[in-house]
């Protein structure tokens, strides 16, 4: 036998109390009384795990709370347990005469889910300095069970002298004689799994809910609506996708086209400043030739009246003067005249 098989380990899937009896699951006779009760008990059918009517509650959302102190209450458990989820019942079970805590109880929790992680997380936590263990509700989901008082269950103290195998804190050694497979098969022995051992450090899977055919179709049923949810999900992101990616050219294509548009404004923009500030100089230029042309003109002009105006004096006072002159020589002539007469009269 290798050394893996050594150290690997299996857990029941179904109980027997004979199987249960053994350290690797291959006895095929009880060892001790208890064993042998719980094998009548499991043979006349005298327990009935459903029979229970302080049981109530979904099994499939219930654990079993092993090893609590006698000091820890009702709500000392539900605070503890709520870390894992919503408790929505608790059973401590207690002594039928004097009421006192028998050190076990069973805890049922809103989902599935939040069953599984407080039967994951609170093996061997504390509780009021009790390390406790958990396991689930193996009475209601585990074939064949019989519990302790009738001789059966799982686990136990090495004190007590009646240890049972095949649980979680106790699984079943990989064999290291050989399996006696038509021995068992006689007893209806479930034999060791071969070839699929586990590690001691695994946690074994609790069973899972069994679904008929309307839980299957409804599960089909939402699982198509979730595919369709998801596919349609997948097309609008693609689409928002697309449309993120158009308008991302698009924008870039916009800002392209912008800034052509911005350097093509700009061009005539300056092209337009340009032209202006020249046609602006030359209109200057032609303004100024033509200022200074009618300034020469004004000037010219304000010339030629002053020219006409000296002249017309000149030639007023030139006509003024010879007329004067005439007038002169008139009234010499004349005076010359009248004195020749008044000579001649002396004379």
């Amino acid at each position: 036998m290798s050394g893996r098989s050594i150290n690997s380990v299996f857990y029941a899937e179904a109980y027997h109390p004979i199987q249960a009896g053994s350290i690797d699951g291959t006895d095929t006779a009880p060892h001790d009384n208890a064993v042998y009760r719980a094998l009548l008990c499991s043979s006349a059918g005298l327990y009935d795990p459903f029979g229970d009517p302080k049981a109530i509650g979904d099994p499939y959302c219930t654990i079993f709370v092993g090893r609590l102190s006698h000091l820890t209450t009702e709500d000392t458990l539900r605070k503890a347990m709520s870390k894992y989820g919503k408790v929505k019942n608790l059973r401590l079970v207690r002594h039928i005469v004097t009421g006192a805590s028998r050190g076990y109880a069973f805890v049922e929790f809103e989902t599935e889910r939040e069953m599984r992680r407080a039967y994951k997380d609170a093996q061997h936590s504390y509780i009021d300095d009790s390390e406790i263990i958990v396991d689930y509700n193996r009475q209601q989901l585990m074939p064949g069970w019989i519990p302790r008082r009738l001789g059966g269950g799982l686990g136990g103290r090495k004190e007590s002298g009646q240890l049972r195998f095949g649980g979680r804190e106790r699984p079943f050694r990989a064999p290291l004689q050989t399996i006696p497979y038509d021995d068992l098969k006689r007893l209806g022995i479930p034999p060791p799994p071969e070839g699929r051992y586990m590690s001691h450090y695994e946690v074994p899977s609790p069973p899972r809910r069994k679904r008929s055919s309307r839980d299957k179709e409804e599960s089909s049923h939402r699982r198509s609506s979730i595919d369709k949810e998801a596919e349609e999900s997948s097309n609008i992101r693609s689409y928002r996708d697309k449309e993120e990616h158009y308008g991302e050219r698009h924008s870039v294509e916009k800002e392209e086209h912008r800034h052509k548009g911005s350097s093509v404004d700009r061009s005539e923009r300056s092209h337009r400043r340009i032209s202006p500030e020249r046609g602006g100089y030359h209109h200057k230029r032609s303004s100024l030739d033509r200022e200074e042309h009618y300034e020469k003109r004004s000037s010219v002009d304000m010339e030629e009246p002053s020219h006409k105006k000296l002249r017309d004096r000149e030639e007023r006072t030139h006509k003024r003067s010879s007329r004067d002159r005439e007038e002169g020589s008139r009234k010499r002539h004349k005076h010359g005249s009248s004195s020749d007469k008044r000579r001649k009269e002396d004379a």
